[in-house]
């Protein structure tokens, strides 16, 4: 490190990524409303993928439904999901990346990348890196400073689109005291909603929290890691270990209802077929199962269930089986869902931390 360096996290965001590729496969379509989601045709049944900022202001979002979203912007141009495009672009923007000078990239997805890094000016390094990956890939990308991965991670919001934002211990309250705890990343509606009811709205409140009083609520784990959160702390190191993936999902929309047990249960298993095809690729085994069901018209429930620990794919369909038994009968399901959660080289490392998922 040169004298007077600091270690530094950035977090690079492309902004509105899916769109943005599409646009650049589609150069008319600058300016446009654009929905991307299934195979394009809002009167299918599936759900937006992603809407650029034009399509937003109609209030258009992802996981919408696509025919819905085709209603509150009818002008939009609605296209299908291709993710070999989106693959190739993020190779790109990511090989980008790793070329930067003393730079440490740990992906996060197609769209973004935790970037560690010495430097004396963060910003100027984070100006120079948005350049590069535009330069390079034509995608522009906001980027977040800070001194942990979740400040960094935060601050990118307050960055976009296409700027940068510094978040570090000393605004941290500052800039996110009075914002409700679902702000924060890694608290969801639920966990944010368990919060409201211990009395903790804000972020603030969250920071001040005894992280002993959470563990009722939460566990001895997660009770004092939700604490650690609300004051942004945690991990200051970008790990460039490649990515593990912890499961393998596939999930269907149906065009038309499944009603009938024979129906839903030649459909489980071929979703369940598909699963363990990627699972056998990894060579790891099972410890875990989530069923996700969406009842007509549009009612999700999921049901987990951890498993002892086996390669026998046979096993594994069993225990499926068992989940469907708490589907209930006889209402009519237009998607199912199968996620399996695979060991981990090295459970110990992963642990509970938004960089890396846990079951």
């Amino acid at each position: 490190m040169s004298q007077g360096a600091t270690s530094w996290v950035l977090h690079v965001d492309l902004d509105q990524f899916i769109a943005a590729v599409e646009v650049l496969r589609h150069p008319e379509l600058a300016g446009r409303p654009l929905i991307v989601g299934g195979r394009g045709d809002p009167s299918e049944r599936a759900v937006v993928s992603t809407a650029s900022y034009e399509a937003r202001e109609f209030g258009v979002g992802s996981g919408m439904p696509l025919r819905i979203a085709a209603r509150k912007a009818p002008d939009a141009v609605i296209l299908p999901v291709d993710h070999d495009a989106y693959t190739a672009a993020s190779v790109a923007v990511m090989a980008t990346l790793r070329t930067q000078p003393g730079a440490t990239v740990q992906v996060l997805g197609w769209d973004e990348a935790f970037v560690g890094v010495d430097t004396e000016d963060p910003e100027g390094y984070a100006a120079r890196l948005q350049r590069a990956v535009l330069e390079r890939t034509a995608l522009h990308c906001s980027v977040g400073i800070g001194d942990t991965l979740v400040r960094a991670k935060v601050a990118t919001g307050f960055g976009k689109p296409q700027g940068v934002f510094r978040l570090t211990a000393e605004n941290w309250l500052e800039v996110m005291g009075e914002r409700p705890t679902i702000d924060l990343w890694g608290v969801g509606s639920k966990i944010s909603r368990r919060l409201a009811g211990l009395g903790i709205g804000t972020v603030a409140e969250l920071a001040a929290a005894d992280p002993e009083d959470l563990v009722p609520e939460f566990g001895p784990r997660m009770g004092p890691w939700y604490a650690q959160l609300g004051r942004g702390e945690g991990e200051r190191v970008v790990d460039d270990t490649p990515w593990v993936a912890r499961g393998h999902s596939r999930e269907t929309t149906y065009q038309i209802d499944l009603v009938g047990p024979e129906e839903v249960d030649a459909a489980i298993r071929e979703l369940a077929a598909r699963v363990l095809e990627d699972v056998a690729a990894e060579g790891r085994p099972v410890v875990g199962l989530e069923l996700k069901v969406r009842y007509a018209p549009f009612t999700t429930k999921t049901f987990t269930k951890r498993i002892t620990e086996t390669g026998d794919h046979a096993v594994v369909l069993e225990r499926v089986l068992d989940l469907v038994g708490r589907i209930e009968a006889g209402r009519p399901i237009r998607l199912l869902g199968l996620r399996a959660v695979m060991a981990m080289p090295d459970d110990a490392r992963d642990g509970h931390s938004p960089t890396r998922s846990g079951w």
